[in-house]
């Protein structure tokens, strides 16, 4: 009997570690892992992660063109750092100092848009190759003559480069000048209503006509 007994306490104490939690062999490292990832934790969220998809997700932007209601505007040309540009700049109607416009390189078929505001003399605008971000800012100067000159900076005012731009006219179109060997008909010029009373009239003078009949005159 007591030889019966032992045998079911070893066959008891088998069972019991065929039925242990304790993982098997080889999934230890699963575990820990498990334990040690966070919820929702796929692998996707390293610093950066996000921002790059969110990119990726973005259409590319496509490449501005001369805007026609900009046809209008002033137009500058000069030159950027050692480049030829030029610049339609012209006032915003909805804000009594803002100026808004475009320009571009020279040979350039698209444009950089520009907006900011004009305080009297000085200039202050950013640029934007997107129409979304800012790419670059200007500050300038006018001068006398109409001219303006200064520094455009990257959008965190690095890589400063000089700018000296000249006006070259309203965009508006001029008369056509008249043919060769033609003189041009001036317009006529009517003279300034006078606010002076009149001077009386002069006493006719000897030997001259007098009252339309010319054979009536006033001797001496």
């Amino acid at each position: 009997m007591a030889q019966l007994k032992v045998a079911a306490v070893a066959a008891a104490l088998l069972l019991a570690g065929c039925n242990s939690a304790m993982p098997p062999d080889g999934s230890r490292a699963v575990a820990a892992a498990r334990a040690a990832a966070t919820p929702g934790d796929l692998g996707l969220q390293a610093p950066g992660t996000a921002e790059a998809i969110e990119t990726l997700a973005l259409a590319p932007a496509k490449p501005l063109t001369p805007n026609p209601a900009y046809a209008h505007f002033p137009t500058y040309v000069g030159t950027l750092g050692d480049k030829q540009i030029e610049m339609k700049l012209g006032a915003k109607t909805d804000e009594r100092t803002g100026v808004h416009g475009e320009y571009r390189f020279a040979g350039a078929s698209t444009v950089i848009l520009v907006a900011g505001d004009r305080d009297g003399d000085t200039l202050e605008i950013e640029e934007s190759n997107d129409g979304t971000h800012i790419t670059g800012n200007w500050v300038g100067k006018f001068a006398a003559d109409g001219s303006v000159s200064g520094e455009r900076m990257n959008a965190d005012d690095s890589n400063p480069l000089p700018f000296d731009l000249k006006p070259v006219g309203s965009g508006l179109s001029a008369a056509p000048a008249p043919a060769a060997g033609t003189v041009a008909p001036k317009a006529p010029q009517s003279a300034a209503p006078s606010l002076e009373p009149a001077p009386p009239p002069a006493p006719p003078s000897a030997g001259h006509a007098l009252g339309g009949t010319s054979n009536v005159t006033i001797g001496e």
